[in-house]
């Protein structure tokens, strides 16, 4: 740090306020380094420094927190009217912008709970990802996975109502499959002793095997094989949900165990769900991490409750435990408690059977980073951040390709590549309205980054560009505050004409330290070839398909009577057939004229009738 900055910095520690807050540190071209909370701001942010005898880095700190401040140029801050409010306000900053020294909890899934609405006369159980806001709902779960098939096993093998609305016997009353409470064929009495076996059932899954095995065999022995072999994939997933771990807990509880282990620079984070003193679901997540001082208790385990303990979901248990006590387990409480409306208490037993499950859980952890050791290879990954000077492990890296014939059909194309696989969940498509490559590029980023606090940002771009496509990803990445690494990768040119032969192709590397030419055979070369062409792929495929959805509009359209030059103009400002089809008669006639808008605005009236 020099002299400047440190004037700077000095001057800047003079102002603070004694209020709640959120603050955060920037580097010299004005980078996000850090996000932190604070009861206090000033006695928060002044801890990281030392004033006597000069002014400097604190050395109590960790040497995580020292190396940022030593690359620190200002700081800026946020009061907030409690502490609480700052720690969700931190934990939104974290996810949306991935600031080089915070840690990123990678985990966007919501999991399914299965609930009951006791308000009904014939209750039946039922999926959701949300907090359903009905009065007499009893949920249970999380399920990590399997609770479509459980839902399934449920109706397969307990007479429950089947239908939301039915108002006479159907063909599952028939198969005798429902008792038709429809028809009043089967008192609510009994109608509720079938649903308690149906839910004592939903917390033993050996139940519903077992029974689902006999069908299975019977089916099999009238050979039935196609239903015996979907009996038995269901079968093998509800196996799946048995927890292994068999621990018996003398009381009915419902509570959730959180641990954490740290080995080899992996980080594995473990949750136990329990209900009605029965480990229902395990979730493990494994986190690569730079180096052991960016392992931080406390900031991993504020992340791993709120984000499992979000305000859309559903409160099962009002207890947490957790393996090791954390700096803000007492704010945590008051923010949850604040946010359900009940007393929500976070703990880390000493003594008793919750610290045996404690203890069970964090031995999880680290078996947990052992088998993935085993099992997975991230050297390539680990080539790439040492190779081209990564800031961030490429564990998840989005990849962008556009494509389009002649400025028909724009669009664009962004694949994901996380943990070693494809991971298509989070392919997206893109409409375009832009003309060029680098426009439509711009349009594709902008939208991306647009969308930072819904989908967080990755570790890496990879463009399908040159250097130019680079710059402009790296001002779009400046503008969102969002920190990612960004490399592009442009063909290999002969006779002017892009050459993308397999295992010979020598495309170059772009990156903000500078422009790689790798031989053909380096891995490094060839796994960023694999990664572009599966985004050039996606982008094709979306592109011929789009295209022969135009062709069968043009057509429609065109034997209307619209011009194929009309038809170009609004294509051109709308970007695709369904933006024109919504835009309103003025907007389409200021565009062409009059005939041709009615013309146009006929379809939607006759799609609508």
């Amino acid at each position: 740090m020099d002299e400047d900055l440190k004037k700077h910095l000095e001057n800047q520690l003079k102002n603070l306020p004694l209020s709640a807050g959120v603050y955060q540190y920037f580097d010299k071209e004005n980078k996000l380094l850090y996000v932190g909370k604070a009861k206090n701001l000033k006695n928060r942010i002044r801890s990281y420094f030392s004033f006597s005898p000069k002014f400097g880095v604190n050395p109590n700190n960790s040497l995580r927190i020292q190396k940022m401040i030593s690359q620190t140029a200002h700081l800026e801050f946020i009061t907030t009217n409690s502490e609480a409010d700052a720690l969700i306000l931190e934990n939104s900053f974290i996810k949306q912008l991935r600031p080089k020294y915070n840690i990123l909890l990678r985990d966007d899934k919501t999991y399914p709970y299965i609930y009951v609405d006791f308000s009904e006369d014939f209750p039946r159980p039922l999926s959701t990802r949300k907090l359903v806001k009905k009065p007499k709902i009893k949920y249970f779960g999380p399920f990590f996975k399997g609770a479509k098939e459980l839902l399934n096993a449920l109706y397969f093998y307990y007479p429950l109502k089947q239908k939301k609305t039915c108002k006479s016997p159907c063909i599952f009353y028939q198969i005798g499959r429902c008792k038709a409470p429809c028809a009043k064929l089967i008192s609510q009495k009994e109608y509720k002793k079938i649903l308690e076996q149906a839910l004592n059932a939903l917390l033993n899954p050996s139940i519903l095997i077992k029974n689902l095995e006999k069908q299975m065999l019977f089916l099999a022995q009238k050979e039935y094989f196609e239903e015996a072999a979907k009996l038995r994939d269901q079968i093998s997933t509800i196996k799946d949900l048995e927890v292994k771990i068999q621990i018996d807990i003398a009381k009915l509880e419902d509570f959730e165990i959180f641990a954490l282990a740290f080995e080899k620079n992996l980080l594995s984070t473990l949750r136990f769900v329990v209900q009605n003193g029965k480990i229902i679901g395990v979730n493990h997540k494994i986190t690569a991490l730079k180096n052991h001082a960016d392992f931080d208790k406390n900031e991993i385990y504020k992340q791993l409750i709120l984000e499992n303990f979000n305000a859309d979901t559903p409160l099962i248990a009002k207890e947490i435990f957790v393996y090791e006590d954390f700096e803000d387990a007492k704010v945590l409480e008051l923010l949850l408690s604040e946010r359900f409306g009940k007393k929500i208490h976070i703990k880390s037993p000493k003594i008793g059977e919750k610290r045996r499950i404690c203890n069970l859980a964090h031995q999880n952890a680290l078996l947990n980073i052992q088998t993935h050791l085993k099992n997975s290879d991230f050297s390539i990954q680990t080539q790439l951040k040492d190779y081209f000077e990564l800031e961030n492990f490429p564990d998840c890296i989005e990849i962008y390709d556009n494509s389009h014939l002649q400025g028909v059909a724009k669009v664009g194309a962004m694949v994901c590549y996380k943990f070693g696989t494809w991971d298509k969940k989070n392919y997206r498509k893109f409409h375009l309205q832009s003309s060029n490559d680098y426009e439509q590029m711009k349009e594709v980023l902008t939208r991306r980054a647009l969308n930072f606090d819904k989908f967080p940002p990755p570790d890496l771009w990879l463009i399908d560009g040159g250097k130019a496509l680079l710059d402009l990803a790296k001002d779009i990445v400046l503008s969102s505050g969002a920190n990612i690494d960004i490399l592009a990768i442009s063909k290999e040119k002969i006779d002017s004409k892009a050459h993308r032969a397999k295992g010979s192709a020598k495309d170059k590397i772009h990156s903000l330290k500078g422009e790689f030419s790798l031989g053909a055979e380096d891995k490094k070369l060839q796994f960023l070839q694999k990664l572009r062409d599966e985004a050039h792929r996606f982008a094709i495929s979306f592109h011929q398909n789009t295209k022969k959805k135009q062709d069968l509009q043009s057509s429609k359209l065109i034997h209307l009577g619209v011009t194929q030059a009309s038809l170009q103009k609004l294509l051109n400002f709308f970007g695709n057939f369904d933006a024109i089809y919504q835009a309103s008669f003025d907007e389409i006639a200021e565009l062409t004229n009059k005939k041709t808008a009615e013309k146009i605005k006929s379809i939607n009236m006759s799609a609508k009738n």
